[in-house]
């Protein structure tokens, strides 16, 4: 009986107990297997999200790679082309800037040797004809006056030299001469006439009366006068005075400069040593031609008056023709291109 009571009522407790205890193994087998399907999930998830990771990095890395390697590749390049620049630069520059005033020097005096020795074996006439060197800043054209032998292909233009040209003195005979072509030439025929036919038409002298008598009185007057004038102005006086004759051209500046330049050859010229000097034999030998004139004019003219009036005429008509040589080369080129 009480095996069958205790049987029979702890059997069901014991059922209780043994399904309860199946319940709790089941329970915990199944949270076991759904805690490791949730660390599974979890270790998937967290697989796939490193694997993401790792692809966005791997694509972020290729993306940026190339331009970064661009980039310090042109830097590169870059430092070394300055370097590879300076490197140049320094072999080719001298050691010291003594090297470059050297070199200079030896060029310099290089240059001076073949330059004198291409003037050693020039002739001297050739030497003292050449012109020199004109100075910087100068146009072409202001560079040399050329001058001509004669003016317009008739007036006598012997004693006028070109700008910037240097000449030997002159020896007397030179200055004889040139006397000479001056006063015979023919084209010293042309203002004798032109005084002596102004002569006539103002009766300047009336001594000498009108028509071709008078003319022509009035004319070997006036040639005569020239002859003298040109003789005692272009030989007589520079042979006395060591002064050269000749009218050396300015040929460079404004029209004022050399418009002074010009009238002031009357009172200022060059000495034998090429020096300026005051124009004695202009002056004086002007004088004197019209002081001698007095010997064959009528006695009626021979005043103090007519004798300074015939000086200063003298002296205002080689002004006058200073001046017209000075621009006959500008008035040449222009206009003529007459060349000798």
């Amino acid at each position: 009986m009480r095996r069958f009571l205790t049987t029979g009522l702890l059997a069901p407790k014991r059922a209780y107990v043994t399904a309860s205890r199946l319940n709790l193994i089941g329970n915990c087998r199944s949270l076991f297997a759904l805690t490791m399907n949730q660390s599974a999930l979890f270790e998937s998830l967290l697989i796939m999200q490193i694997r993401q990771a790792l692809g966005r990095k791997r694509s972020t890395m290729s993306k940026f790679f190339p331009g970064q390697f661009a980039c310090l590749l042109l830097a590169s390049c870059s430092v070394c082309g300055v370097a590879q620049a300076q490197q140049t630069s320094q072999a080719s520059l001298p050691e010291s800037p003594g090297a470059i005033l050297a070199s200079n020097t030896h060029r310099a005096l290089a240059d001076d040797t073949s330059s004198s020795n291409d003037a050693a074996a020039e002739p001297p006439s050739l030497q003292q004809n050449t012109p020199s060197s004109s100075p910087s800043g100068q146009s072409a054209s202001d560079q040399q006056a050329t001058q001509t032998k004669r003016i317009l292909g008739i007036i006598p233009n012997f004693r006028a030299v070109s700008s910037d040209t240097k000449l030997p003195p002159q020896s007397p005979k030179e200055k004889l001469l040139t006397a000479t072509l001056d006063s015979f030439d023919y084209s010293s025929l042309v203002l004798p006439a032109v005084i002596a036919g102004y002569g006539q038409a103002t009766n300047a002298t009336p001594e000498f009366h009108q028509g071709a008598a008078g003319y022509a009185r009035y004319y070997w007057h006036s040639f005569v006068d020239q002859a003298i004038e040109n003789y005692m102005v272009e030989a007589v006086g520079p042979i006395i005075t060591h002064q050269d004759n000749r009218y050396y051209t300015l040929g460079h500046g404004g029209f004022l400069k050399r418009t002074g330049y010009s009238l002031s050859r009357a009172v200022i010229t060059r000495n034998d040593a090429g020096n300026n000097t005051f124009n004695s034999s202009e002056v004086i030998g002007a004088g004197a031609a019209a002081g001698i004139s007095n010997l064959y004019y009528p006695s009626r003219e021979r005043t103090f008056s007519n004798t300074a009036s015939k000086w200063g005429l003298n002296v205002g008509i080689d002004a006058g023709t200073f001046f017209f040589k000075e621009f006959w080369p500008d008035i040449n080129n222009a206009f003529f291109h007459i060349k000798d």
